[in-house]
Formats: structure tokens, sequence, C-alpha cells
């Protein structure tokens, strides 16, 4: 028998140690769980299959093109650090690392501005979610895909390349532009017009009352404007005034006179004709549906009827996108187009994820909108906008689809992921160099990715 508040002794085992008490929550309880757990060396069995597989596609060819860079396009010499200097050395290479350098600099910063303001936009506006989704589709479509898509927007001719089509319809609704590319007077002294450094000038003087002749030929149907009219004879010229016609000095089926406007002759309508006297511009004037022109107001004097050379240089066709000057901002612009959706859905989550009390604590201290947004969302979503702004750069590092398709092997659009493939496989035969470029590139991508793995780390403390 024994009291009811008596403590029990631990019952002595055979080797006269006392028993564990296993019952979870008690001390003893932990050599127990220990003893479940699998040995290190079956887990080390499990993970050998994954870890032989990504010692193989990683590693190896790290390690190998590291080796690699030392040497030179056959591998047979040792070659030191020549295949890295080689990389700041050559036009192409240096107008890679300059693309590069953009590329790093205004890609990432430009998708997350717009990122941010989609995706502010998207918690003030209905179809908040088709908004996103139309946003984001983008990022379903591949890059070579949407290298297609953007060589095709970025034609020059604008009944092709729909960036073009929008800046001439823009373009011409403030100021239309009418041109006969290619036109020109007849050959030969009978024709009372002569061409003179891309321009056409009367061969006789003119002074105020009389009428000129301007007849023009090389003129193809489609630069005649649907409202042009039959050529008509000069208008009659008062005191203080100078009149013509320039029409199509051409008659369908053949017959008519030369340097007079015929039946079935065209008049040109739009084309600016100058007074000129002594090198300076007397008068203006645009001729009309039918190519007449008056001018008014002409001093007495003689001039030189003049027809100026932008009258016969092609109309406003737009920008030349994939010319040496705009190439890589066009292809940054595609890039905005694929990666926005990202930046958005990132900062989206980030913005659900601030506490609205502190934005309605600032509203109610009499902040505006503007400075809720600056001095408290922007600082609570500094740590989004950093994760989104360093993913960006690492994927710029490495940018190469678009690069390829839309500038189509041009130097001007080169980077350095686009020249380190040239080097190695797309004729340059020198997988020394093309490796060193690789390892720069591992190097350069190496800090964004470290600060990647920190952020998150200090994310799950």
């Amino acid at each position: 028998m024994k009291a009811p508040n008596e403590e029990v002794p631990p019952a002595a085992t055979a080797g006269g140690a006392a028993a564990i008490d296993a019952t979870p929550g008690r001390p003893g309880a932990r050599g127990a769980r220990e003893r479940l757990t699998p040995p290190s060396w079956l887990a080390l069995m499990f993970l050998l299959p994954a870890l032989l597989l990504l010692g193989f596609l990683v590693v190896y060819p790290i390690v190998y093109s590291v080796i690699r860079s030392f040497f030179d396009a056959s591998g047979g010499s040792f070659v030191g650090v020549d295949n890295y200097t080689g990389v700041f050395k050559g036009h192409d290479n240096l107008v890679a690392v300059r693309n590069t350098a953009i590329w790093v600099v205004v890609a990432p910063t430009v998708v997350t501005v717009i990122g941010l303001v989609f995706a502010v936009l998207t918690e003030r506006i209905r179809w908040a979610t088709v908004f996103k989704l139309v946003v984001f589709m983008p990022m379903a479509i591949s890059f070579l895909a949407s290298g297609v898509i953007f060589r095709l927007v970025y034609q020059q001719d604008p009944d092709k390349g729909v960036a073009n089509a929008a800046m001439v319809a823009v373009h011409d609704m403030f100021r239309r532009d009418t041109s006969y590319p290619g036109a020109g007077p007849r050959n030969g002294g009978s024709a009372p017009v002569r061409q003179d450094a891309g321009a056409v000038v009367s061969v006789r003087p003119y002074s105020a009352g009389q009428s000129a002749l301007v007849p023009l030929l090389k003129i193809k149907p489609e630069y005649l404007p649907k409202g042009a009219e039959p050529a008509a004879p000069p208008p009659a010229a008062a005191p203080g005034q100078l009149t013509g016609t320039v029409w199509f000095d051409f008659t369908r089926g053949g017959g008519g006179q030369q340097n007079a406007p015929n039946s079935g002759e065209s008049g040109l309508p739009g084309i600016r004709v100058e007074a000129v006297q002594g090198g300076k511009v007397v008068a203006k004037a645009t001729t009309e549906a039918d190519g007449t022109f008056t001018m008014r107001k002409v001093p007495a004097g003689t001039y030189t009827i003049r027809l100026p050379k932008d009258n016969f240089t092609t109309a406003y066709q737009g920008a030349e996108w994939l010319g040496d000057t705009l190439i890589t901002p066009a292809i940054i612009g595609s890039y905005l187009w694929v990666w926005s959706g990202f930046a958005m859905v990132l900062i989206a989550a980030g913005l659900a994820a601030i506490p609205r009390d502190a934005l309605e604590a600032a509203r109610v201290d009499g902040a505006t909108e503007w400075q809720v947004f600056r001095r408290v969302t922007i600082p609570l979503l500094a740590p989004v906008l950093m994760v989104v702004l360093v993913t960006l750069v690492i994927n710029v590092l490495k940018v190469f689809d678009l690069v390829y398709i839309i500038g189509g092997g041009d130097p001007n659009a080169s980077v350095l992921a686009l020249q380190m493939w040239t080097e190695s496989f797309g004729g340059g035969n020198d997988q020394g160099s093309g490796s060193a470029i690789a390892v720069l590139l591992f190097v350069l991508v190496l800090p964004a990715m470290l600060f990647n793995i920190r952020r998150l780390r200090q994310e799950r403390k």
C-alpha cells in the first residue's frame, strides 16, 4: 500500500537503468521520436538521382565553360584572360556591351513602373479581373511568337506595320502631305520647265499678271490623289497676281498636244508652288484639285516659278523602327508588352497585403491620394518592388529570343547573350570567346540571385 500522495519510483530495468517515458509532451519523448527518423544515408540515396541530374545539367556545364574560356577557338592553346579582355574589344562586342547596359538600366525600371501603375488601376476600376487577364496574356505567348508579332508590327510600310500605320494616321490628322515621288519634267528643250537640284523650275521668268504652265511626267497612278480633277487652263491673272496650272501631261491612248492641258489629262492637287526672285521666295501657293494655282499680292518684277523638291519625295511613312537608331528601343518596347503583366501581378499581390488601416489613417489625417500613394503605399511596397526589379534584371541579362527574332541578326541590336551565341554557334566558331561571355553573364547575374535568395530567407524568418 502506498500513500495517496506518495511518488512511485521509476521501475528498474534489467540493466539497472531507468526506463524512458515516451509519452508525447514529456522530455523523454524526444529520444523516441529521434529513433523514428530515417538515417542520413537513406535520405542521400533518395536525393542521389536528383543530385546526379543537377550536376550533369548545371554544375558540369558551368565548370566546363569556365575551363573552356581560358583556351582559344580550337581548344588546344591556353590563352589566359585574353578571351575576357576581348569581350570589350571590337565594334560588335562593344555594341553588345552598350546595348546590354541600356537594357539593364531601362527595361526593368520601366516594366516595374508600368506594372505598378497597372496594379494601382486594377484596384480602382471595374472588371479588374478582365484587365489583369488581358495584360497578363502575353506571358502565355512564347518569346519566339512575340518576336514574330513585333517583327510585323514594326514593318516600315504603313500598310503592313501597325506602328507606322498609327503614326501616319496621327500625322495626317494634323498635316496631310501630297507628294509625287519620281515626278519630273519632260526631257528636251521644248518643255517650259526643267529640273534643278531635285526641284522643278521654269525655264523663262514670269512677272505679275502672267500665267505659267508646268507639265509633269513620270507619275505612278497610285500617287494620283482620289480627289484629282481634269486639268484646267490657268485662270486669268489679275494685276499683282501670278497664276498657272500643274498637271500630268499624259493622255491615255496617245494624242493631245504636248505642254498644254488636254482633255483626259489630270491636274495635280496639293503641289506647293513658289515665286522666287534672287534666291528669295516672294510668294507661295498650293494647287487646287484641277492643278490650278493663284499667287496674290505679287510685287512688280520678274520671278522664277519653282516647285520645291519636297513635292517629289515620298510622303511621311512613319519611323524606321528597325533602323540603326531605334532598333534597341523598339525591341525593349516588345519586352515591356510581354513582361508588364508579370510585374503587375506581383505588385498587385503586394498591394493586397498592405494593411488598410494604415491607408485610412493617412486619409483621416488629411493626406491626399497622391500623398498616401507616395508616402504610405510606396514605402510599404518597397520590398516587393525590389524583388520585381531584381528578377527583371536577371531576366534582362539573359534576353535572347526577342533580340534575335526582331533584330534579324542586326549587329546594332546585339546584346551579350546574343553575342555569346553568335561567337559560339552562330558563325563565329570561337567557343573560347563565347564561353568567356557566358561566364561574364553568370558573374553579372550571381549578385542579383544572391540578393533574391537573401530576401526570401529574411521573409521566412
